[in-house]
């Protein structure tokens, strides 16, 4: 039989002491958080020493830092006391009117300017008590998204980047090329030639995170030489007007970009693969009513975007 303390004997609250203490990394501030008295926290941390065989908190001259147990342990504390608060606000009757829950959504820009925008209405209309939070991602959360999405309700990313998880495609879109207004080297239409003379701008540009546009350049034999990588594609106009740069942008966002004012949108000169948009979720969200309900707002907002972006250009 293992000597380790039974979970059925452990005091859950300690969870909560555990996340704010670790957040804090001061007795004071984190009784402070929890409106509990200084004594009280100074008895949970106490409990977790014994617990851990470790100080967790460990005084720096005037200050406290976190030992290296406690630094390992930040991240899980946070996923499990997520995961225990889904326990325990999970109801055997759930309405999307009387709710109040928070759903959290990982994605780019592009895609909350998008399908974010959409959904947040769309949820607005059906559940008034409903909050979304919509997180950027990066390379790295993408990279752990197995593990990421145990503590989160979705990803909004293509395909390409994930494998082995639930998901539900959105909406297809397709590519332009933003220029400069004073771009004298770009005429009324592109040429491969210009793509491989001419400077870019990049959103995204590591081994695991790139556009599949950027991608196909490099299969078509075109090396771009890049000056700039930005990880936000509303942001990518701004580097590009008034340069003789070149950028590849989402036909969904070709109208935002047009507002930047001093660029023009230009269709490619290849055939660019479409972007298959899609949402994406843990196994664990699996028959959760709740999250049910969330992927059909997504599944309705998908509709408005398609549709908006057939309006625009028909993709492939």
């Amino acid at each position: 039989m293992s000597d380790q303390p039974l979970l059925s004997r452990l005091d859950l609250n300690l969870l909560v002491a555990l996340d704010a203490l670790l957040t804090e990394r001061s007795v004071t501030r984190a009784a402070e958080q929890l409106h509990l008295s200084q004594p009280a926290l100074s008895a949970s941390l106490a409990r977790l020493r014994t617990h851990f065989n470790d100080p967790i908190l460990a005084r720096r001259g005037n200050s406290y830092e976190l030992t290296p147990l406690a630094l390992r342990l930040t991240e899980h504390t946070t996923t499990a006391l997520d995961a225990a608060r889904r326990v325990f606000e999970s109801q055997a009757t759930w309405t999307p009117h009387d709710s109040t829950r928070e759903f959290s959504i990982y994605g780019s820009d592009y895609g909350f300017a998008t399908i974010g925008r959409a959904v947040s209405q769309i949820a607005a209309e059906e559940a008034p008590g409903v909050r979304f939070r919509f997180m950027l991602h990066n390379p790295s959360i993408v990279e752990e998204a197995a593990t990421r999405l145990r503590s989160v309700d979705g990803m909004v990313i293509p395909h390409g980047h994930l494998t082995d998880l639930p998901y539900m495609d959105l909406w297809r879109d397709g590519w332009v090329v933003v220029v400069s207004d004073s771009n004298e080297q770009v005429g009324e239409e592109l040429t491969m030639d210009v793509l491989g003379r001419l400077p870019w701008v990049f959103t995204f540009q590591t081994r695991t995170a790139f556009t599949s546009a950027a991608r196909q350049l490099q299969q078509l034999g075109i090396e771009p030489h890049v000056e700039a990588v930005v990880e936000s594609f509303l942001a990518l106009p701004h580097f590009i007007a008034g340069t003789n740069r070149l950028g590849l942008l989402q036909t969904g966002l070709a109208e935002a970009a047009s507002r930047v004012g001093g660029i023009r949108i230009l269709e490619p000169p290849f055939d660019a693969m479409p972007v298959v948009n899609a949402l994406w979720w843990h196994p664990v969200h699996g028959r959760d009513p709740e999250h049910a309900w969330m992927r059909g707002v997504f599944e309705k907002a998908a509709a408005q975007v398609s549709s908006r972006l057939a309006a625009i250009a028909p993709v492939a």
